[in-house]
């Protein structure tokens, strides 16, 4: 299963955002497992090494990022996958960029937060810790 992590999920588990760092890292340490192939937005990158940079240096934005990179496949945003978003039922369009270009990617499903922001999806959207009991469900 291929799952599309939504920005916020990798933000809560690099910069241990309580209370939703534990099923966000639970959620990585499966993608290290190889229990799902997890999958980043091209956007997701660099606003994760915004934000860590911003709090912890650039030293440790770009380990992270390369860590992330060690793990993680990458969907591409380019023309095509902008133009999908704006044409998309999406109230935000970062989230419609998000979905098309899991979508593009060939993603199962996404993982976010707001699941809420992804009702116009036609990919599974699942919270981080409804994706953690797929997970263990499947492991049985």
């Amino acid at each position: 299963m291929t799952i599309c992590f939504d920005t916020n999920v990798i933000l809560d588990g690099v910069l241990q955002r309580t209370p939703y760092q534990q099923a966000a890292t639970g959620l990585i340490h499966a993608v290290e497992r190889g229990d799902l192939t997890g999958q980043l937005c091209a956007t997701t990158v660099t606003t994760v090494y915004y934000f860590v940079q911003k709090r912890y240096g650039g030293t440790a934005a770009q380990q992270d990022i390369q860590d992330l990179l060690g793990l993680f496949d990458v969907a591409a945003v380019n023309r095509r996958v902008l133009a999908q978003a704006a044409e998309s039922e999406f109230a935000d369009y970062e989230d419609a960029v998000l979905h098309s270009a899991a979508r593009t990617a060939g993603a199962d499903g996404l993982v976010t937060r707001n699941a809420a922001d992804f009702s116009a999806a036609s990919l599974s959207v699942h919270t981080p810790t409804e994706l953690l009991t797929i997970l263990d469900y499947r492991r049985e």
